[in-house]
């Protein structure tokens, strides 16, 4: 059967949550994202929802603070028909607070921890990473603390249109290098181009879909 490619139609904010009993009910598969404070993610999962407004985008690095749970529906046409599914994209609090005190950080370890070590539905983790910088210890060090939970990892090089082609492909090889990545674990975005959405929405829908 000849199927077409997954696309996000529609998407709405749920709720916001710092421990299990603020989750969501009923319970459904997950895409959760994170990164560092101020590396754009608002801006990607506005870009990915094709909805301005959605997630909150703020100069302020650290701005989000909560667990927020989106609701989205996608669909693909299929051959005499569409398949759709349902699935919560989980945005989660930056990592770095360059502008917030040790009490968020320590805030943040308890209840990110306990979310991203402790949830059954956690298919996906979207690490995002500014692709003009050189690997920071702190993406580093999340990354393999990520895998270190046994999570599924796919990393998001953001604000690819920041850099030249040449430069963002320099970059993102470096990236594969320092982290042992290959093709499949990272991928470069754009907002402000769409660049790669179809096939990141597409590489989120396989992991929900292969997630037992």
């Amino acid at each position: 059967m000849n199927k077409g490619v997954w696309d996000i139609v529609r998407a709405q904010f749920v709720t916001s949550a710092v421990k299990a009993e603020q989750y969501p009910s009923p319970q459904m598969i997950e895409a959760a994202f994170i990164g560092r404070s101020n590396v754009g993610k608002s801006s990607l999962i506005n870009s990915l929802c094709r909805r301005n407004g959605l997630a909150r985008v703020s100069a302020t690095p650290g701005k989000t603070q909560t667990i927020n749970y989106y609701l989205l529906n996608a669909k693909r046409n299929v051959e005499g028909g569409a398949d759709t599914a349902q699935f919560y994209l989980v945005d989660l609090p930056g990592y770095g607070f360059a502008k917030t005190g040790k009490s968020n950080k320590d805030l943040w370890s308890g209840f990110i921890s306990k979310y991203l070590s402790g949830s059954d539905n956690l298919a996906l983790v979207c690490q995002l990473i500014d692709i003009r910088h050189k690997p920071m210890e702190s993406d580093i060090e999340c990354y393999h603390w990520l895998l270190g939970c046994g999570l599924n990892v796919q990393i998001i090089l953001t604000k690819a249109d920041k850099l030249s082609k040449n430069a963002a492909m320099a970059q993102k090889a470096l990236f594969k290098r320092e982290l042992g990545l290959d093709d499949s674990r990272i991928i470069t975005y754009s907002v402000t181009q769409n660049t790669m959405r179809s096939e990141l929405i597409n590489r989120i829908m396989t992991a929900l879909e292969n997630h037992r």
